[in-house]
């Protein structure tokens, strides 16, 4: 498996483009915005693009959505508990960013330890909630997409509708801080981690 990272919009997410070498079967994680710059990698490559995974639904993660419905006939995934949010342009995450809503279903509802299959490959899916009901984290051989779940040297916020600092901290610790010490932490803003790091160094996991 291999996956190239490409900030994209106003917040700089960074989305995530993974996908299996032999079949070129593709997961799109989180396209926040920017969708030519995406696109462009996409078929580049030559991938054929089976999930859009978004690891939660605030706005600034999902802002490609509607081109990508156009584009590709991909399934949209997400879990049940920030599905709501993908279409609802008056959530309060929306208007307090300026990041509206997108207007958009999803076609799958990811639950804890569900397995997408990419050609050979695996994506494991963690519920993490804590920066929101539905957060997820995404588990591919020797490395987690953490969305908004865990950085290097901070956490997600809690100070939004549905979030929970005793939740995050509880995702945390017994659901990614349980997986191997080397395990590469590629998050939803900013650098890339380790696990073995953020035990190590992460005040917020004190």
């Amino acid at each position: 498996m291999k996956f190239k990272r490409l900030p994209v919009g106003i917040y700089y997410v960074n989305c995530y483009i993974v996908y299996d070498e032999a079949s070129k079967e593709t997961a799109v994680i989180d396209p926040g915005g920017d969708f030519e710059d995406i696109k462009a990698y996409i078929e580049r490559q030559g991938l054929k693009v089976k999930y859009i995974i978004l690891t939660h639904g605030h706005g600034d993660h999902i802002g490609a959505l509607p081109q990508f419905k156009q584009y590709t006939v991909a399934s949209i995934c997400i879990n049940e508990g920030d599905s709501y949010m993908l279409g609802n342009k008056d959530h309060k995450h929306f208007m307090s960013t300026g990041v509206m809503g997108v207007g958009v279903e999803a076609d799958r509802l990811l639950q804890d330890g569900e397995v997408l299959k990419l050609g050979e490959g695996e994506l494991q899916i963690i519920h993490t909630p804590g920066h929101s009901k539905g957060s997820i984290c995404i588990k591919c051989e020797n490395e987690l997409f953490s969305g908004d779940t865990l950085f290097a040297a901070s956490i997600g916020r809690t100070d939004l509708e549905g979030s929970s600092h005793a939740e995050i901290i509880a995702s945390i610790k017994n659901k990614l801080m349980i997986l191997p010490e080397d395990m590469m932490v590629h998050p939803g803003h900013g650098a890339p981690t380790t696990i073995g790091r953020e035990k190590m160094f992460n005040p917020f996991l004190k």
